[in-house]
């Protein structure tokens, strides 16, 4: 093997290994980064290295969220609860955001009936939500 090649595949172990066996949620949180960044740079081409090393990446990541029992808890929510509440749950995630947060749908008591499935957002609150954070109002609906 080329002793160039052999050293540059080392170094490149030895500095991403936090990323390929990720152990805690810093480590998990920067790989979702350094995903992101990737995937703005790279190119779409198949003879992209760069694709290697995200799918590299996204094994990790995966790997991961499989074995933390937070993550676990949140998916198996997630695949219980209506499509319009999950995307609910992720935006107030994504943003911090509590019941109290989200005027387009109305009061807190309301938000937190919608959130326990006791109330349901209608087409006026999805349209509302949908402009004010950028989304396509379809994402609230199951596929």
């Amino acid at each position: 093997m080329n002793t160039a090649l052999k050293t540059a595949i080392e170094d490149f172990a030895e500095i991403a290994a936090p990323y390929l066996n990720i152990a805690d949620e810093v480590h998990y949180e920067d790989t979702l980064t350094l995903v992101e960044e990737l995937l703005e740079e790279a190119d779409d081409s198949a003879d992209d290295p760069v694709n290697g090393i995200i799918e590299i990446l996204a094994q990790a990541i995966a790997k991961y969220e499989s074995k933390n029992d937070d993550i676990a808890a949140f998916e198996a929510q997630a695949r219980e609860a209506p499509a319009d509440v999950v995307m609910l749950r992720v935006l107030m995630s994504q943003h911090n955001l509590g019941v109290a947060d989200l005027p387009e749908i109305g009061d807190k008591s309301l938000v937190s009936r919608i959130l326990s499935g006791t109330r349901n957002l209608t087409k006026r609150h999805i349209q509302k939500l949908a402009r004010r954070f950028n989304i396509d109002p379809g994402m609230f609906f199951d596929r």
